[in-house]
């Protein structure tokens, strides 16, 4: 919609420039963390948690942005092998971010939070790791959904190319590498769903629901695998699913599967409380 810097500005003798889809980044990031620290003051989590948890998500979103990185690179590889493997110069795959930075936050959480609550403090982190887990999909969807207004201002992610001429619906974007004109405004369209999929599990979440991570996976997952079809973009892979559709089957099993897991460790979908005991009988 508007690919060209906002701002510029020379630093260190080299020209820095501001582009909308960078601002949206920021700004999603600092509405993630935002909401990490309102909605966990309103579980009343210990700050040594809260502050220990602001250190473990700067280092799992640098995780995100190399696996999102990595894995575009990867599906580049499977299109065109020909070419090799490209990891400088692919671009960015948001569900690959998402993947990877949870896993790494997850290891950083149980692995750094071993030796740093070890003492009088020991065990604490395990002590809200439910907690944790069920408030990191609501810090996802809002930084998300500001990542998706991003694209829609750097014309990437697009659907359908409509022509030149204004038509209904459509938006006007520069994509590069694309022909300029008015596409269907895909990424519009899932910054939508993605604040009122924030919205209600939001609701769900000042309702003590605890499967908010298995109502974001099985949801997201569904919504990315119908809208994908709609995409037109450049998206790597090869075979007849792109690689978010591939990937959205993962998102999609893994959800159900917590949802057996929750049975099986015994934690209620509705609770007043959401201490992580199944972690704590051997800790405390």
């Amino acid at each position: 919609m508007y690919n060209h810097p906002l701002l510029k500005f020379n630093l260190f003798g080299e020209t820095v420039k501001i582009y909308p889809y960078g601002i949206c980044i920021a700004i999603g990031i600092l509405c993630c963390l935002a909401v990490f620290r309102i909605y966990t003051d309103k579980r009343k989590i210990d700050t040594k948690v809260q502050d220990f948890m602001f250190v473990i998500a700067f280092f799992a979103i640098i995780i995100g942005f190399f696996f999102a990185k990595l894995f575009q690179a990867f599906y580049d590889y499977l299109a065109h092998p020909d070419l090799g493997f490209n990891f400088k110069d692919a671009g960015i795959t948001a569900m690959g971010g998402f993947v990877g930075g949870i896993i790494g936050g997850i290891g950083l959480y149980f692995g750094v939070g071993h030796f740093y609550f070890r003492k009088e403090n020991k065990g604490l982190h395990l002590k809200y790791f439910l907690t944790i887990i069920t408030v990191a999909p609501l810090c996802i969807l809002i930084a998300h959904a500001f990542g998706r207004i991003g694209c829609l201002f750097a014309g990437c992610c697009h659907g359908k190319y409509l022509g030149t001429e204004y038509v209904f619906g459509g938006i006007f974007m520069e994509p590069g590498g694309s022909a300029d004109g008015y596409y269907v405004p895909i990424q519009l369209y899932e910054a939508l769903f993605l604040f009122a999929l924030f919205a209600l599990c939001s609701v769900l979440y000042f309702k003590k629901v605890t499967i908010i991570p298995q109502v974001y996976l099985i949801g997201y997952g569904v919504w990315r695998f119908v809208i994908e079809f709609l995409r037109t973009d450049y998206r790597g892979g090869a075979g007849f699913f792109s690689p978010s559709q591939v990937q959205s089957f993962i998102f999609i099993g893994v959800g159900v599967l917590l949802i057996f897991v929750y049975k099986w460790l015994k934690i209620s979908f509705r609770t007043k409380e959401l201490d992580s005991n199944f972690l704590l009988k051997d800790n405390m």
